[in-house]
C-alpha cells in the first residue's frame, strides 16, 4: 500500500524535500482532501469553492516547488483558489475548519498566515497590489519574487488592465501567472475571453507538447540563454500575430499545460532568471479530478456541502429571494419591451439565468466589470430603456462613483438590485453587504428599500418596473425568506409609506420597533417577549429606507417611551442613524435603541452564531429596551425629586 505524502506536509520545505516522481500522488491526495473536506464526508462542512481549487492543484504544488514563502510572494486574485496554499502552509491540521466559525476563512488574510501577503476577495485586485509590492521590493532594494495568479475572468477588471499599463514603467522583476480555464463563476464572456481563446486554438501551437518538452530540455541545461534569445527575438511570430501584453512591455510565455508538474516547475525556474515582467499563460481544468465539477463548473464554483460520489446538494425547500429575482424579471418582461436585466459574472449567484433563458436579447453579462455594468446601464436608461442591474451588494461598493455621478447626478431610472444586503455568513467579510444602506444614503435622487418577505419582495420589484423617476434601489438577502407566496398580481407600494404590522396590546404602546427587512421577524419575536413582560408593543415594516417614513415615526416616537431600530446592516450611517437624525430635526427627544452591526468587519461564520455574538438577537434586543425604559420615567409619570 502506497504511504500517504499530504499528512507529511507542514511546510513549502516538506514540498521541495519530496523526489519529484512523488507529486502527482500529492496533487491526487490534495484533490481527495478537497472534495471530502468540503462535502458530507466531513460533518462540519459547510461547502466552499471547490472547482476553482481543484483545477490550481498542480501549480500550487509547482510554485511552493519553485519558490519560497514568505519571503517570495504569491498574490492570488480573488484568492479563493487559495485552498491548497493554505495546505501547503501550516494549516492542514484545521483545514477541515474551512469557513466555519473560528476556522479557517475561505479566502487569504494576512492575519491567518505569514505566508498569505495580502488579503482579497473581489476580483481584479492582485496587479496592481502586487506591483506595489514590487517596487517596494525595489525601493528597498531586497530581491524576492513576486508572484501574481490571476484567473482570466480578472482581465475582463479594468482595474487588471490599469494595472498592466503600468509594469512594465514601474518594475523589471514581475511574474503573473495567467490561469486560463475559461470560467469565472459562469462561463467568460467578451473580447478578452475570445482573446485567449483565439490565442490557445492558434494553429502555431498544434505541436504544443513537443515544444513543451523540448522547452523543459533546453531550460534545464545549457541552452538556456540561447532558447531566451530565441524567445525574444521571435516570440510575436512564433506564438500569435500580434501578442497584447507584449505591446503593453511584458514578456508573453505560453500557453502551456497547468497540469504538467515538471513543466511548470521548469518553467518557473526560468521565468526567475528574468530581468523584465514576464506573464505566463498557462491551460487548466476547472474542477479538474472530479467529475460532477467538470459537468458542472459553475455550480461547483462555490457551493454547500454536498453529496461526494455524485456531487449532489441537498434540495432547498424554498425558493431564495435571487431565484425569485430572476423568475419574477422574466414574467415582468414579457409585457415590457423596455426592461433589460444587467449582471457581472453572476447568471446564477443573482438568478438571472432563469431572464436570460427566458429573454437572451435583453440579458446582458458584463464580465467582471461592475463599473462598466452601472455605465452601460445608465447608457441603455437615456435611450428609454429600463435596466435592472443585479450586483452583490458587497461589489455595487465598485460601482459607487458611477451610481453618483452617473446614475443618480442624471436622475436616471436605473433600477439598483443589491442580493446579499446584509450578513453574507460562510464567506466572510469580503462578502458581507454591510454597508450599502451607509453608500447610498446621502445619494440624492436615490430611492431604497428592503422587503420583509418574497410576497413584499415581488411588490417592490413591480413598484420598481413602474417607476419612472430616477434611480430606484432594492437590497435583499442571501437564501430564502418566510416562504411568503407571492400574489398572482403584485401591487405598486406607495413610495415612502412603511407597514404597521402590529400597534400594540394597549394604546398608547410604550415601545415600537421597526424592523428592517428580514429583520421584521426579529423584531416581532422582541415584541411577543416585550409583551410577555406587559410592556406594550408596536411593530412596524419600515420597507423604505429613502425616503423615510416621517409621518410614521413620528407619531410613535411622540407616543411611545422607547424607539427601537434594527437592521442587518452597520449601525454607522445605518438605517438607525436615519431615524435618529430625523427626530433630531423634528425636535423629538424620544430615545432611540439601535440593534445592528459594530463598527468592524465582521469576521465568518454561520450567520445564528455570529448575530449572537454580535447582539442581533430578538433576546439582546428586549434586553436592550427593558434597560432604556428603567433608565426613564413612564410617559406621564412625574419626575423624581432631586433630594
Amino acid at each position: 500500500m502506497t504511504k500517504p505524502i499530504l499528512p507529511t506536509i507542514n511546510s513549502p520545505a516538506d514540498i521541495k524535500a519530496l523526489p519529484e516522481a512523488l507529486l502527482p500522488q500529492l496533487a491526487q491526495e490534495v484533490r481527495n482532501e478537497l472534495i471530502g473536506v468540503l462535502s458530507d464526508d466531513n460533518p462540519k462542512s459547510v461547502g466552499g469553492h471547490l472547482g476553482p481549487n481543484l483545477g490550481v492543484v498542480e501549480l500550487t504544488i509547482a510554485m511552493h516547488r519553485a519558490f519560497e514563502t514568505p519571503k517570495d510572494k504569491f498574490v492570488f486574485d480573488v484568492s479563493h483558489q487559495g485552498y491548497v496554499h493554505k495546505l501547503f502552509t501550516g494549516r492542514r491540521e484545521r483545514f477541515d475548519t474551512m469557513r466555519q466559525y473560528e476556522g479557517l476563512n475561505g479566502f487569504l488574510l494576512r492575519t491567518e498566515s505569514e505566508h498569505d501577503c495580502y488579503g482579497a476577495g473581489h476580483a481584479g485586485t492582485a496587479l496592481s497590489a502586487a506591483l506595489g509590492m514590487a517596487v517596494g521590493r525595489d525601493l528597498r532594494g531586497s530581491d524576492e519574487h513576486v508572484v501574481v495568479v490571476a484567473g482570466d475572468a480578472a482581465f475582463t477588471c479594468g482595474v487588471s488592465f490599469e494595472a498592466l499599463n503600468n509594469v512594465a514603467e514601474q518594475t523589471k522583476k514581475f511574474i503573473v501567472v495567467l490561469n486560463d480555464n475559461e470560467w469565472s463563476i459562469a462561463k467568460n464572456v467578451g473580447a478578452i475571453a475570445s482573446y485567449f481563446s483565439k490565442i490557445a486554438t492558434h494553429p502555431t501551437y498544434a505541436h504544443l507538447h513537443e515544444r513543451a518538452a523540448q522547452f523543459v530540455e533546453m531550460v534545464g541545461g545549457k541552452f538556456a540563454k540561447d532558447f531566451a534569445h530565441k524567445i525574444e527575438a521571435g516570440v510575436k511570430n512564433l506564438f500569435a500575430p500580434s501578442v497584447l501584453f507584449e505591446e503593453l512591455g511584458i514578456r508573453y510565455y505560453g500557453p502551456i499545460d497547468g497540469h504538467d508538474i515538471p513543466l511548470l516547475i521548469q518553467t518557473f525556474e526560468f521565468l526567475k532568471t528574468q530581468n523584465e515582467p514576464v506573464i505566463l499563460h498557462i491551460q487548466t481544468t476547472k474542477g479538474k479530478g472530479y467529475a460532477p465539477a467538470l459537468e458542472r463548473p459553475d455550480k461547483f464554483h462555490g457551493l454547500g456541502k454536498f453529496e461526494p460520489k455524485t456531487g449532489e446538494t441537498a434540495a432547498a425547500s424554498l425558493p431564495t429571494y435571487s431565484e425569485i429575482f430572476g423568475k419574477t424579471l422574466a414574467k415582468f418582461a414579457e409585457h415590457n419591451n423596455k426592461l433589460v436585466a444587467i449582471t457581472g459574472a453572476m447568471p446564477t449567484g443573482t438568478g438571472l439565468i432563469h431572464f436570460a433563458k427566458a429573454h437572451p436579447d435583453k440579458y446582458f453579462d458584463v464580465g467582471i466589470a461592475e463599473e462598466h455594468a452601472a455605465l452601460f446601464a445608465a447608457g441603455l436608461a437615456t435611450q428609454g430603456f429600463k435596466p435592472f442591474l443585479a450586483i452583490y451588494s458587497t461589489f455595487m461598493q465598485r460601482a459607487y462613483d458611477m451610481i453618483v455621478h452617473d446614475i443618480a447626478l442624471q436622475n436616471l431610472n436605473v433600477c439598483l438590485c443589491m442580493d446579499r444586503g446584509g450578513l453574507s455568513g460562510d464567506d466572510g467579510p469580503t462578502h458581507h453587504g454591510l454597508f450599502d444602506i451607509g453608500y447610498l444614503r446621502p445619494v440624492p435622487n436615490l430611492v431604497h428599500m428592503q422587503p420583509k418577505d418574497e410576497d413584499e419582495f415581488v411588490d417592490m420589484l413591480w413598484t420598481m418596473a413602474n417607476y419612472h423617476a430616477g434611480p430606484i434601489a432594492i437590497r435583499y438577502p442571501r437564501g430564502a425568506g418566510t416562504g411568503a407566496q407571492p400574489k398572482a398580481q403584485p401591487k405598486i407600494l406607495e413610495i415612502g409609506k412603511a407597514e404597521v404590522l402590529h400597534h400594540g396590546s394597549k394604546q398608547p404602546a410604550r415601545v415600537a420597533i421597526f424592523g428592517l427587512g428580514g429583520m421584521c421577524e426579529l423584531a416581532q419575536k422582541a415584541a411577543t417577549t416585550l409583551e410577555a413582560h406587559g410592556i406594550s408593543t408596536a411593530v412596524i415594516n419600515p420597507r423604505w429606507i429613502k425616503p423615510l417614513d416621517a409621518g410614521t415615526i413620528e407619531f410613535f416616537a411622540r407616543s411611545v417611551e422607547v424607539v427601537c431600530t434594527i437592521e442587518d446592516h452597520v449601525l454607522h450611517n445605518g438605517f438607525g442613524c436615519a431615524v435618529i437624525e430625523h427626530l433630531n430635526d423634528a425636535g423629538i427627544k424620544t430615545p432611540v435603541v439601535r440593534i445592528g452591526w459594530p463598527d468592524q468587519f465582521v469576521e465568518h461564520g454561520a450567520v445564528d452564531i455570529l448575530r449572537k455574538k454580535h447582539g442581533l438577537t430578538a433576546d439582546a434586543a428586549v434586553a436592550r429596551i427593558i434597560e432604556q425604559l428603567s433608565a426613564r420615567p413612564a410617559k406621564g409619570a412625574q419626575p423624581k425629586s432631586a433630594a
